[in-house]
């Protein structure tokens, strides 16, 4: 699917279909897309259209016919980042490489060592941020279903939630840890993988204690320390080639 995808509540059945509004302004000004060229429309849950122009009227309203109604289906495993806030905007960062390489789902998580902090006003205009960054990522990589990101987690929600995974892992900054590599951890072909990504600061030991407590143990990723808004996207590529989605 090569064709310039644009986002719609509902993907519309056969039959002409009217894009307009901020999707409809940015084809007609921006792609300047004319009558012949081939669109996609999608839902962002999985169910998309191919489409066709037949005309663009003014600025923003661009008539399409639909071919053909799709619906992809989840992918598995399906995979979990739990990302701690990182400073400014790296958090934007992190969630764009992480939709662009082909994350399920990410979880903000406010760690103990978190130098960001989400509260009040200011916390809901950075969730409101990360939402729109994994939508405009998913337009961007032909993604047809965008990465759900749920509302800030505690630790303890977080441990709850990795209790019900699959696999669980803390990407752990310590190249020598018992645990081994997440590159020959014991990875699932299906079911749900949750993966952890600390603050710069690193996870607190009570941190890992009651993720321990709850099944995820610390994996490294490799020798050298990467970042908390790159971790995520590395940890994210390694399942997808190991557990055959990238295949």
């Amino acid at each position: 699917m090569t064709a310039p995808v644009f986002v719609v509540d509902a993907v519309p059945g056969a039959g002409n279909f009217l894009l307009d509004g901020p999707e409809g302004r940015h084809a007609v000004s921006v792609k300047r897309l004319r009558e012949g060229e081939e669109l996609v429309l999608v839902d962002g849950r999985g169910r998309w259209a191919a489409c066709e122009v037949v005309a663009a009227e003014g600025k923003d309203q661009l008539t399409v016919r639909v071919a053909e109604v799709h619906e992809d289906p989840g992918e598995e495993p399906r995979i979990t980042v739990v990302q701690a806030l990182p400073k400014g905007d790296r958090g934007e960062l992190a969630v764009e490489t992480m939709t662009e390489t082909g994350v399920d789902a990410i979880v903000p998580w406010a760690a103990s060592r978190c130098i960001t902090q989400w509260k009040g006003d200011r916390g809901l205009k950075a969730l409101a941020k990360w939402r729109s960054t994994a939508r405009e990522a998913g337009k961007q990589s032909r993604r047809t279903r965008f990465p759900e990101v749920a509302d800030p987690m505690t630790t303890k929600q977080v441990a709850a939630l990795l209790a019900e995974a699959d696999f669980a892992a803390v990407l752990h900054e310590d190249r020598d840890h018992p645990s081994g590599a997440l590159a020959t951890a014991d990875l699932p072909a299906k079911g749900s993988v949750v993966l952890v990504v600390g603050p710069e600061g690193g996870v607190s030991p009570e941190e890992l204690a009651a993720f321990g407590a709850a099944g995820a143990k610390p994996y490294r990723l490799g020798r050298s320390v990467l970042r908390t808004s790159t971790a995520g996207t590395a940890a994210t590529a390694l399942v997808l080639g190991r557990t055959g989605r990238w295949s």
